[in-house]
C-alpha cells in the first residue's frame, strides 16, 4: 500500500545540504565491439556513402572498444520509421530506467518508497506518459510522488539534469530526490539520411542510463557526497552545433565537426566563468569530471584547461567501456572517480545542444 509523502516545509536552498546518497547505473544486454562496429557499418553505410572509407580510420581513433544497444544488431541492418523507433525507445529505456534507479537505490540504502520528486532526464526518445510513468508500478513509486521529465538536453543533460535535482532537494530539508538519465542513442543510426554526422555517430554513441539519489538536510557528515550551486554558460550563435534534425523518420543527429576546436578555443574562459560564480577559485579544484564527448573533446579540454596529456583516465576507460551514450555517461565517469577513492573538492562538467556548458561542484569528505 502507497504512503503518503511526508510535509514539506521550505526552507531557504542556501542553508541546506545536499547529500549524493547513492549512485547506479545500467547498460542494455546487447554489445557491439567497435571492430564489428566498423564491419556493420562498412557494409550498411559503405555502398551509399562515397567517402565511407575516408571516415573509416575514426572507427579506430575514437576511444571506444565497446557499446552496448537496445537492440540485437541485426535490428539496424533495417530501416525503421518514427513508430518503430518509438516503441523500441518505449520499451528499452523503461528498462534502463527501472535498472539504474533499482541499483542507485539500492547504493543509497534507500527504497522507492523514500522518493518524493523524481527528475527525469532523456534526448533520444518521446514517451508520454514519460519513463518514470512507465516505469512507476515496477518501482513501487509513492501516488504522490512528484515528477519533473526534462528533454532535449543532449550530452549536458547528466550533469544539467543533477544540478536541478539538487535545487530541489535543497528546496526542502529532508526531502529525497531521484534524477535518472536515460539515452538510447542507437535508435537514431540511419541508413536513408547519410550524411558525415550519422558516420561520427556511428564511431561514438552507445546507450546506457545512470542514476543518483540525493538528499538534503542541515548538516554535514563525513565520509560524505555534497553538492554545490550548478551553473551553466551558453554561447549565442551556436544553435548549429549539436542537437537534433527531426524529418518523418526519426531524429538525425547534428554533430560539428568543430566542436574540438570549439572547445580548446572557448571552453576554458566559460569554466572559469562558472567557477567564479559558484564560488570556487581554479585552484580549489582537485579534479575536474568531464563528460568525455569524443577522444579529440577529451583532448581540447586537457589542453585549454593546461592538464597534463593524459590527465582524464577515468574519462577515457569510460569512453573505452561504453561509447559515448549522452546524458548518463558524466555520471558514469563520475561513479569511477568515486570508487577509485578521490577525495576533495571535484568539478563535474559537460558540454551539450545550445551549445552550452554545464558545471557541477562535487566536494567528496573522508
Amino acid at each position: 500500500m502507497f504512503e503518503m509523502s511526508k510535509p514539506l516545509v521550505a526552507q531557504s536552498a542556501a542553508s541546506t545540504i545536499v547529500t549524493l546518497a547513492g549512485i547506479g547505473t545500467a547498460l542494455p544486454p546487447h554489445k557491439l565491439p567497435q571492430a564489428m562496429a566498423q564491419d556493420y557499418a562498412r557494409a550498411l553505410l559503405g555502398p551509399r556513402y562515397t567517402h565511407f572509407e575516408r571516415l573509416a580510420p575514426a572507427f579506430e581513433n575514437a576511444g571506444v572498444d565497446m557499446r552496448h544497444l537496445v537492440r540485437p544488431v541485426e535490428w539496424y541492418e533495417q530501416d525503421h520509421n518514427w513508430a518503430e523507433r518509438g516503441a523500441a525507445y518505449l520499451e528499452a529505456g523503461t528498462q534502463m530506467f527501472i535498472d539504474a534507479a533499482t541499483a542507485a537505490l539500492a547504493d543509497a540504502g534507500s527504497t522507492a518508497q523514500d522518493v518524493d520528486v523524481i527528475v527525469t532526464v532523456s534526448s533520444t526518445g518521446i514517451a508520454t506518459p514519460t519513463l518514470e510513468a512507465q516505469a512507476f508500478k515496477a518501482m513501487g513509486f509513492r501516488t504522490d510522488v512528484q515528477r519533473v521529465p526534462i528533454f532535449g538536453l543532449g550530452c549536458a543533460g547528466g550533469v544539467t539534469g543533477l544540478s536541478l535535482a539538487r535545487r530541489l532537494a535543497a528546496s526542502h530539508p529532508g526531502q529525497t530526490v531521484l534524477m535518472v538519465a536515460v539515452e538510447a542513442c542507437s535508435l537514431a543510426f540511419r541508413t536513408d539520411r547519410l550524411q558525415k554526422a550519422d558516420i561520427i555517430a556511428t564511431v561514438l554513441f552507445g546507450d546506457g542510463a545512470a542514476a543518483v539519489v540525493l538528499r538534503s538536510g542541515t548538516a554535514i557528515e563525513t565520509g560524505k557526497v555534497t553538492l554545490g550551486h550548478g551553473q551553466e554558460h551558453i554561447w549565442p550563435e551556436t544553435l548549429g552545433i549539436m542537437g537534433w534534425d527531426v524529418d518523418e523518420n526519426g531524429l538525425g543527429v547534428v554533430f560539428d565537426r568543430s566542436i574540438p576546436t570549439f572547445v580548446e578555443e572557448n571552453f576554458r574562459t566559460a569554466l572559469l566563468d562558472m567557477l567564479d560564480r559558484a564560488g570556487l577559485p581554479l585552484d580549489a579544484v582537485d579534479r575536474f569530471v568531464c563528460h568525455p564527448g569524443g577522444a579529440k573533446v577529451l583532448e581540447a579540454i586537457e589542453s585549454t584547461m593546461n592538464m597534463p596529456a593524459g590527465s582524464l583516465e577515468a574519462e577515457r576507460d569510460t569512453l573505452r567501456a561504453a561509447g559515448n551514450m549522452s546524458a548518463p555517461t558524466a555520471l558514469f565517469v563520475l561513479d569511477r572517480v568515486l570508487k577509485s577513492g578521490q577525495t576533495g573538492q571535484l568539478a563535474l562538467c559537460a558540454l551539450g545542444p545550445g551549445f552550452t556548458a554545464s558545471l557541477l561542484p562535487v566536494q567528496v569528505t573522508k
